[in-house]
């Protein structure tokens, strides 16, 4: 099956996980281990997407879904609050996209992604569990210089069960200078890569990362005050290296140094309880996608 689809979908990231709206299926594992820390965690994700063309030219719909288990593994017995209650954590995210042209080359891209992110120790779902996020970005590619593309993005993100629960300014501008050198520039992620083969590419990265989510019926913290949220929030950087199965299938392997990474427990009105120690540099990543 052969796909055309605009700039959008095959460029604009994802936040959460930094991966890329052009993925039809994805399977995502993240680790961290507990190292110089309080806490190990790991995160399995799936996601699937499906691309619809609308009637009017240029104009697409995106659909999907987006689930994410988390786990965290405490390794301190003494911690001032129960550990059974925040170690396993479920996001679901529902994706509608929708794309279309603008004037001078440019194009529109908004997502909209209403979902649930929980903890699920009561069993059932409350209004604290819903959570939504949404991008807003303009995108423009540049061909003067057919051996030499470049692509300008820019816009506007937030997401309420991701590491940072703000609006962040979404920024990419993407260069290939050589035919084996390219690099991105932005937020939430930068890259330079270099192109070994047809099949395989090496970058070196930062980026942003983390989750927040609900703790249903609250985590009694120090006896006296009760955390409703965790939000774990995190800088890294380090190196990827990616095999290209076929043009669509693709394996990518991280390694990277956190030099931010930050665990807290918070009350309903987002302040801060409890920080569990965490320390750990070293973070892990292995992605495995079917892509457009």
């Amino acid at each position: 099956m052969r796909f055309k689809l605009p700039l959008f979908f095959l460029f604009i990231i994802s936040f959460n996980t930094q991966a890329q709206l052009s993925d039809l299926a994805r399977l995502d594992f993240t680790f961290i281990p507990n190292k110089g820390s309080d806490v190990e965690y790991t995160r399995s994700r799936f996601l699937v997407n499906y691309p619809v063309k609308l009637i009017k030219e240029g104009q697409y719909l995106l659909l999907g879904v987006d689930y994410s288990n988390v786990h965290l593994r405490f390794k301190d017995d003494n911690l001032p609050f129960d550990r059974n209650i925040l170690n396993d954590f479920k996001i679901l995210d529902f994706t509608i996209g929708y794309t279309k042209p603008l004037k001078n080359d440019w194009r529109l891209g908004v997502r909209f992604q209403p979902g649930i992110s929980t903890n699920l120790t009561a069993k059932s779902l409350n209004a604290n569990d819903l959570v939504f996020s949404g991008d807003v970005v303009f995108i423009k590619k540049f061909e003067n210089d057919i051996d030499k593309p470049s692509r300008l993005i820019v816009g506007l993100s937030y997401s309420q069960n991701r590491g940072y629960v703000f609006p962040l300014p979404f920024i990419s501008y993407y260069k290939k200078f050589s035919p084996d050198w390219s690099y991105n520039i932005g937020i939430p992620r930068t890259n330079l890569q270099y192109h070994l083969s047809e099949n395989h590419r090496f970058k070196l990265f930062g980026q942003l990362d983390g989750f927040t989510s609900n703790i249903q019926n609250g985590a009694l913290v120090n006896g006296t005050d009760t955390a409703e949220i965790i939000n774990m929030s995190l800088i890294n950087g380090g190196l990827q290296y990616e095999y290209h199965f076929t043009d669509h299938l693709q394996l990518d392997v991280r390694a990277a140094y956190n030099f931010s990474l930050n665990n807290k427990l918070k009350d309903g009105s987002n302040n801060t309880l409890f920080t569990i120690d965490n320390d750990s540099r070293s973070y892990f990543r292995a992605v495995l996608r079917f892509k457009i």
